[in-house]
C-alpha cells in the first residue's frame, strides 16, 4: 500500500459548474481516487471552492448579497451537487478559510525573506464615484475588435481577444456604471518569477512521463519569457496582506487559490487533530505520490506559478508528481455559456438523469488527447448501448433467469468446465487491461476496457444458452458463474458508476469485505456459493427512451439546452 494525495482543480464560486468543468477535473479525479482506494492504497482526495477575486464580488452584487454570504451559499450548493454526483472528496474546503489565510501569509513571508518578493508601483484605473481602484474585470466597455458592448477590461467574452482597460471604447465601472475614471499609481507586491525560470524548466523537463498537453503548454509559457507577477490587488474581498503600507490590499486570487490545496488539507486535519496531520501529506512527505487533475486553462498556474511559490519558500513542501491535464468539452462545437444559457450544468443534469449516466458517458469520451464534443444523441446512444444494453442487460438476464428457474438463491449443481475456464482466462486478461489503463489515468481507454469486460458476461450467456440447456445441473453452474461475473463487475465498475454498483452489490447481498479488488478469476467465479440469497432488483440502467421516442427526446433536449447553431 502507498499513500496517494489527489487534488482536483478548485471550482470557482460564481455559480453552478457545467459538464465541461466536471469532466475536466473533478470527475476523473474522483474515478482515480476510487480506483486507488479499491486497489488498497491510502488516499486523500482534496478539493475546495475558489472564493476570492473580482468575479465573486460581481456575482455577489448581482445577487444582492454580501460576498461572504454569497460564497457560503454557493459553497453549499456546489458541495451538495458534488455529493449527488458521487464525488468522493475526503474534504471539500473553502479558500476563504482561516487555514488558507494562515498558510498564504506564511508563504508570502517566506518568499519575502528569500528575496522572491518586491514592491513596485503600477498604474491602475480608479473610479471617482466608487472611490476605489478597479481591477480589470471591474471595467467594462465596447470591444474594439468585435463591438461587443460588455467586454471586460482583461478579455472580451464574445471574441476571446485579450484586452487592456485602455483598449475599451466607452469604458465604465462594472460596479456603478460610472464613466468618471482616471489612472492612478498604486503599490503592489510582485513575485520575482523571472529568477526561477531555469529551475522551473529543469523541473518540468524532469517529468518525462507527464502528458504532452501539460508539458507543451508549460514550455510555451517559458519560451515566451517568465515575467514577474503581481500577487496583490486593491480589493476588500480576499486574504488581507497585513503588511505596513499595504493596508486595504489583499493577495491576488491566483496566489492564494493553489495554496488552498494545502489549506483544505489543514481544514480536514483540524476536524480531527488527534488522528490527522496535514503536514504528513505536504511537508517532507517523501512517501506520498501527489497527482493533480485540471483543465488545460489551469496548466500554467500549476506547472509554473504554484511550483514557484513552493520552491521559493525554500521549505520541503510537496511538489506535484503527476499532472493529468484535460482539453475542453464543447457543446455542439461551441462553448458552454452561462450568460447565453447554452449547455448543460450540473444542477440541471442531475435533475434530468442519474449521476451514473453522466459519469460514464462523459468519461467514455473524455477530452484527453483533444477537445471533444457533447451532443445529446451521442450521450443517449452511449448510455443505451453500454450501460443499459451491455452491463445492465447482462445483470437483468442473469437474475431474471435465476429467479425463474431456481428462486432467489445462488443455484446448486454442476461443476465448471471448459466454457468456464475460457471465461476465467478472458476475465483475467480484461481485468489486467482495465487496471493498467486506470493506473495510467487513461480514462477513455479505461472505459473501453470496462465495456469489454461487461461484454464477456453477455458472450458467456449467449455461448452457453442456459435457456436451451436440458441438464439443470449445467444450467445451475452457468447461472452461478454468471452471478459471480456480476459480482466482479459490481466491484471493478464502481469507480465509474458507483450508484448502480452499490445497488447491484445490495442485490447480491455483498458486504464491504466482499467488495475488494478481485484475485484470479478462476477463484472469483466460485466466490458466491450455492444457496446464498440474492434479490431480483430493478433494472440497473433503464434506457433513455426507445427507438421510437429517442429522436424526439434528443430534439427536446436540444431545444431546452441549445443545439446546433
Amino acid at each position: 500500500m502507498s499513500r496517494h494525495l489527489i487534488t482536483s482543480a478548485l471550482p470557482y464560486i460564481n455559480g453552478v459548474k457545467h459538464l465541461g468543468n466536471l469532466v475536466g477535473s473533478m470527475l476523473p479525479a474522483d474515478v482515480y481516487a476510487r480506483h486507488m482506494r479499491l486497489r488498497g492504497h491510502e488516499v486523500l482526495f482534496i478539493c475546495a471552492t475558489d472564493e476570492h477575486g473580482t468575479p465573486a464580488e460581481l456575482a455577489a452584487a448581482a445577487a444582492g448579497l454580501s460576498v461572504a454570504d454569497y460564497c457560503a451559499e454557493q459553497h453549499e450548493i456546489q458541495a451538495d451537487l458534488s455529493r449527488r454526483f458521487g464525488l468522493s472528496f475526503d474534504h471539500f474546503g473553502r479558500s476563504s478559510s482561516p487555514q488558507n489565510a494562515e498558510l498564504t501569509g506564511h508563504f508570502a513571508e517566506q518568499l519575502r525573506a528569500n528575496g522572491m518578493v518586491d514592491e513596485r508601483v503600477t498604474d491602475q484605473v480608479y473610479s471617482l464615484d466608487d472611490e476605489r481602484f478597479l481591477p480589470d474585470r471591474y471595467i467594462i466597455g465596447t470591444c474594439p475588435h468585435c463591438g461587443y458592448e460588455r467586454a471586460n477590461g482583461d478579455q472580451c467574452e464574445n471574441c476571446a481577444r485579450l484586452l487592456e482597460p485602455s483598449d475599451l471604447i466607452n469604458p465604465r465601472s462594472a460596479v456603478s456604471g460610472s464613466t468618471r475614471l482616471e489612472v492612478r499609481a498604486t503599490r503592489h507586491l510582485f513575485i520575482r518569477q523571472s529568477l526561477m525560470a531555469d529551475r522551473i524548466r529543469e523541473w518540468i523537463d524532469s517529468h518525462t512521463d507527464w502528458p504532452i498537453l501539460v508539458t507543451s503548454i508549460a514550455r510555451n509559457w517559458l519560451n515566451v519569457g517568465l515575467e514577474d507577477r503581481s500577487i496583490t490587488r486593491d480589493l476588500k474581498w480576499g486574504i488581507p496582506v497585513g503588511w505596513p503600507g499595504f493596508e486595504g490590499k489583499v493577495f491576488y486570487v491566483w496566489f492564494d487559490a493553489p495554496i488552498e490545496y494545502i489549506g483544505a488539507t489543514k481544514e480536514w486535519a483540524d476536524l480531527d487533530p488527534e488522528t490527522r496531520d496535514y503536514r504528513s501529506w505536504w511537508f517532507n512527505a517523501t512517501d506520498v505520490r501527489y497527482t493533480q487533475f485540471l483543465g488545460k486553462d489551469n496548466i500554467p498556474f500549476h506547472t509554473i506559478n504554484f511550483p514557484i511559490t513552493i520552491m521559493g519558500s525554500v521549505e520541503p513542501w510537496k511538489l506535484v508528481d503527476y499532472i493529468k491535464g484535460f482539453n475542453y468539452l464543447t457543446y455542439y462545437g461551441g462553448k458552454f455559456s452561462t450568460s447565453q444559457q447554452r449547455g448543460v450544468f450540473m444542477d440541471a443534469a442531475i435533475e434530468l438523469l442519474p449521476a451514473d449516466y453522466w459519469r460514464y458517458a462523459l468519461l467514455a469520451s473524455a477530452p484527453e488527447s483533444d477537445d471533444t464534443e457533447f451532443t445529446w444523441e451521442s450521450f443517449a446512444l452511449t448510455v443505451n448501448k453500454d450501460l443499459a444494453g451491455i452491463f445492465g442487460n447482462f445483470v437483468q438476464r442473469t437474475l431474471k433467469l435465476t429467479e425463474k428457474l431456481f428462486g432467489m438463491t445462488v443455484p446448486d449443481g454442476g461443476e465448471p468446465g471448459p466454457e468456464e475456464a475460457e471465461l476465467a482466462a478472458s476475465l483475467d486478461g480484461a481485468l489486467a487491461t482495465y487496471a493498467a489503463e486506470m493506473d495510467a489515468m487513461r480514462f477513455r481507454p479505461a472505459a473501453f476496457a470496462l465495456r469489454s469486460l461487461w461484454t464477456l458476461g453477455n458472450q458467456y450467456l449467449d455461448r452457453c444458452a442456459p435457456w436451451h440447456e436440458k441438464d439443470m445441473a449445467r444450467v445451475a453452474c452457468i447461472l452461478r458463474t454468471a452471478i459471480n461475473v456480476a459480482r466482479i463487475e459490481a466491484i471493478v465498475s464502481a469507480p465509474f458508476v458507483p450508484f448502480g454498483c452499490d445497488r447491484l452489490a445490495a442485490t447480491l447481498g455483498l458486504d464491504d469485505g466482499e467488495r475488494s479488488w478481485p484475485g484470479p478469476a478462476s477463484d472469483e467465479l466460485r466466490r458466491l456459493g450455492p444457496g446464498r440469497s440474492i434479490q431480483a432488483g430493478d433494472p440497473l440502467f433503464p434506457r433513455i427512451g426507445d427507438r421510437s421516442t429517442l429522436t424526439a427526446w434528443v430534439a427536446e433536449m436540444e431545444q431546452r439546452f441549445g443545439g446546433p447553431s
